[in-house]
């Protein structure tokens, strides 16, 4: 077979890339390789200098070149020394693919979607693990569902069927998706009799409302008649019901995780975001506990993905002095925590967001503030005095012109770019306040599937006026001062797929394809381009988390992260976006997950 033939060289890429390139010699004695398409400009940079190129070059960590094969090997002469004296080039075979959902034989291209591929803007890592290894609740369609999951676990597990002490955690219940849209009862668990008596906690599927069995009621003794920033649901007759919303939830004795539990947490959400092609992710509210967690696992190994933390603590009082600043911190420089997450309201789907008005199918109620201004005013003032880049959960339009007022306060005359303050989810939002967070420079950090999760309830809470300002990514992206629109999933309130966000910020569709509006979408003058989809989870996330010299584009000089996708995202029919498998995770130049 001659040595030039398109077998020896697809036999050489898997080889080298597989076996010498990644699990083969130290980091140190690793060669340079190039990655390249074999369809021309495949590769999807997310760097306006060069948008999509045929190869790229990898010296060890970092992206050494970018551009067509002829270039990047003429110009690698350059870079070689005598430790390295060749230049490995892989490719991909153009006729080993079949492409699913397409008829015959496709080449396949490949796409590299930045080196933050993808970065995850906004989720909660050790809830998702625990939820995926507790009791997963999403996709009950009613509350006899969520008892029969409940029953399943049980049974499933020796240790909680034989020990009724025992807690038993779960996440993902809706009523808003319920024959009966009404919230559930302590009692409900009691018609279960394998059940009966046991303690357990149920956190809704946005986090903000648990709901607790009898035995958990009995634990917790005489409840308080009021909580600020929190609501305890009580019956006709002013007994509590065994839901907990916001800030009342802290009054429920359930005990953290144990070091163990975070590992096996952790373990599992690494997993999972491997698969997906997540390389970083943005941690919204990681407590004193679990940074320290991530502080020790960093210091003895390496994180096997990239950790952007918010420091967070359930607190009026000023708490930055509590928390370590880590910047790079740890073996290979994956873990960083200089910013804070603060809390203003609750969320739609329980009715807490925090609303000018109230609301249309409950007049009764205008949602909830969980802070009093002044003190988060004060809190945000501080943490800005002491260097921390503040990002503030905002879901109401009254919680987001609360904050808008205090960082135009505060924030005058300060340098935007170096601080970079952020509203988390900017979900409900007056036309007037759309147009001042983006003359502000504040970044909207949105996720694109909370809004084809809410568009079938949202606007019956909201009304056709208010609606016109939620969820609104286009018009987020056009009056930003620099186009930055952070996505992210809030997983595991949502899936923890990226492409699950791409595909609801440009369709505004269900993963069916459904929406009230139909095929077109929900309110599709908000739709995103594919572009400004895939930008929103590389570089405009990293971005915000100060990461854009280092990771979210594929440019010279930057981190070799990216993800190879078994079809083009950018081209492909948008009915065929979720049936694209990642083919391989590569962090620092390595292949963290799949092969190519």
């Amino acid at each position: 077979m001659s040595a030039d033939s398109p077998k020896t060289w697809m036999a050489l890429a898997v080889a080298l890339v597989l076996g010498a390139v990644f699990h083969g010699p130290p980091r140190s004695s690793i060669p340079d390789y190039a990655v390249c398409s074999p369809t021309g400009e495949a590769i999807h940079t997310v760097d306006p200098a060069h948008p999509t190129v045929q190869c790229i070059l990898v010296r060890d960590t970092h992206i050494a070149d970018v551009g067509s094969l002829v270039d990047i090997t003429t110009r690698s002469r350059r870079l070689l020394d005598v430790w390295r004296p060749s230049l490995d080039v892989s490719f991909i075979d153009p006729t080993s693919i079949i492409v699913p959902g397409l008829a015959g034989t496709t080449p396949l291209r490949l796409i590299i979607t930045t080196n933050h591929s993808f970065v995850d803007a906004h989720a909660h890592i050790l809830s998702y693990g625990s939820v995926k290894l507790n009791v997963d609740l999403s996709g009950c369609a009613s509350k006899q569902e969520v008892l029969e999951r409940l029953v399943d676990f049980v049974k499933a597990r020796p240790d909680i069927l034989n020990d009724p002490s025992k807690w038993i955690q779960g996440m993902g219940w809706d009523h808003n998706v319920w024959a009966v849209r009404e919230y559930p009862h302590a009692d409900d668990f009691d018609a279960e009799s394998l059940l009966r008596g046991r303690r357990i906690y149920l956190d809704r599927i946005d986090g903000h409302a648990a709901w607790v069995s009898r035995r958990v009621l009995q634990l917790m003794g005489e409840l308080p008649d009021t909580v600020d920033g929190g609501e305890i649901i009580r019956d006709s007759s002013a007994n509590p019901t065994g839901i907990f919303v916001d800030n009342a939830m802290s009054l429920i004795p359930l005990p953290p995780p144990s070091k163990a539990d975070m590992l096996r947490y952790f373990d599992r959400t690494v997993k999972d975001a491997l698969a997906v092609g997540l390389t970083s992710i943005h941690d919204a509210a990681t407590e004193p506990a679990a940074v320290e967690f991530y502080r020790q696992y960093a210091e003895s190994k390496k994180l096997p993905l990239r950790l952007y933390l918010m420091g967070h603590l359930d607190s009026v009082e000023y708490w930055g002095d509590k928390l370590p600043r880590l910047v790079g911190y740890g073996v290979e420089e994956r873990l960083s925590l200089r910013s804070v997450k603060l809390f203003t309201d609750g969320a739609l789907g329980s009715s807490g967001a925090a609303l000018l008005e109230p609301y249309s199918d409950n007049p009764s109620t205008s949602g909830i503030m969980r802070i009093q201004e002044g003190i988060l005013s004060d809190l945000i003032r501080r943490f800005h005095a002491d260097g921390w880049q503040v990002n503030v959960h905002c879901i109401g339009d009254r919680a987001n012109r609360v904050v808008l007022d205090i960082f135009e306060d505060v924030f005058t005359g300060a340098n935007m770019s170096e601080t970079r303050p952020r509203i988390e989810h900017a979900q409900i939002m007056t036309p007037e306040d759309l147009e001042r967070m983006g003359r502000l420079g504040v970044i909207p950090s949105v996720q694109p599937t909370h809004a084809t999760s809410d568009m079938w309830y949202a606007e019956q809470r909201l009304g056709p006026e208010r609606i016109l300002g939620a969820y609104a990514y286009r018009t987020m992206i056009q009056m930003s001062r620099n186009q930055v629109l952070p996505l992210g999933s809030d997983f595991p309130v949502e899936g923890i797929n990226p492409l699950l966000g791409f595909y609801a910020a440009i369709t505004r569709l269900s993963a069916s394809g459904q929406s009230p509006h139909g095929p077109q979408g929900w309110y599709p003058e908000q739709r995103l381009t594919r572009v400004q989809a895939l930008k929103g989870m590389t570089l405009d996330a990293a971005y915000a988390s100060f990461s854009e010299s280092v990771t979210g584009s594929l440019t010279v000089g930057k981190k070799a992260d990216f993800v190879v996708l078994n079809r083009d995202i950018m081209t492909v029919p948008e009915s065929e976006i979720l049936g694209t498998k990642v083919l391989a995770t590569v962090i620092d130049g390595e292949v963290v997950y799949g092969t190519l």
